[in-house]
């Protein structure tokens, strides 16, 4: 499905862009009024055969050069802006991610992209089955895991269970992804990552 997954992909992520132009300028501007600091999130995340590249998000957090936080984040975050609290909410701070879709180092559909730190801790053969593929948008896994944040608040040490419990379930959808990975389950991802987000 490599070549026809790929022409979907440029395609539908062209088409998104152009469509969302006016959407996405909006929010854009509401991210650099909103709080001092880039329009776009830019952080290191593992793609398609171990290779890092920088993904896009629109910026919901307040500006850190350093980027001394934790990586997770948990609950009601106080780093977290005003602007960016509605655009996590509504999922819209992904849709700056239909960039690396068209330039190539993700997909719309695919396993979500891991920071270095936790993908050294993927177990070896679902590793390489995982990082196979490119990662994506959406999948299994963001759809279950949508309220992530909420359900780390609940727990006495979120590092720990995020490790331990969620990435290991990530890791179990993201290998299924890969096993049925077809233009029918990418069309039926989207479809249900849109109802999630909608209702």
């Amino acid at each position: 499905m490599g070549g026809g997954k790929r022409c979907f992909d440029v395609m539908a992520s062209g088409a998104g862009l152009l469509t969302l132009a006016p959407l996405l300028v909006l929010i854009a501007l509401w991210v650099k009024l909103d709080s001092p600091g880039p329009v776009f999130y830019r952080q290191e995340r593992v793609g398609r055969g171990g290779r890092a590249f920088r993904i896009h998000k629109f910026r919901t957090m307040r500006h850190d050069p350093v980027g001394a936080g934790p990586q997770i984040t948990v609950g009601a975050d106080a780093r977290i802006t005003r602007a960016g609290g509605f655009l996590r909410a509504s999922k819209l701070d992904e849709l700056a991610q239909l960039i690396d879709v068209f330039v190539g180092s993700m997909s719309l559909v695919g396993p979500r992209p891991e920071v270095p730190r936790y993908v050294a801790v993927y177990p070896a053969a679902l590793r390489d089955k995982v990082l196979s593929v490119r990662p994506g948008i959406t999948d299994f896994a963001s759809i279950e895991f949508r309220d992530e944040s909420a359900v780390l608040a609940q727990a006495a040490d979120p590092e720990r269970e995020y490790v331990d419990v969620i990435l290991q379930r990530k890791l179990a959808l993201a290998a299924r992804y890969v096993d049925e990975a077809s233009l029918r389950t990418d069309v039926s991802l989207i479809a249900r990552t849109v109802l999630a987000i909608v209702t």
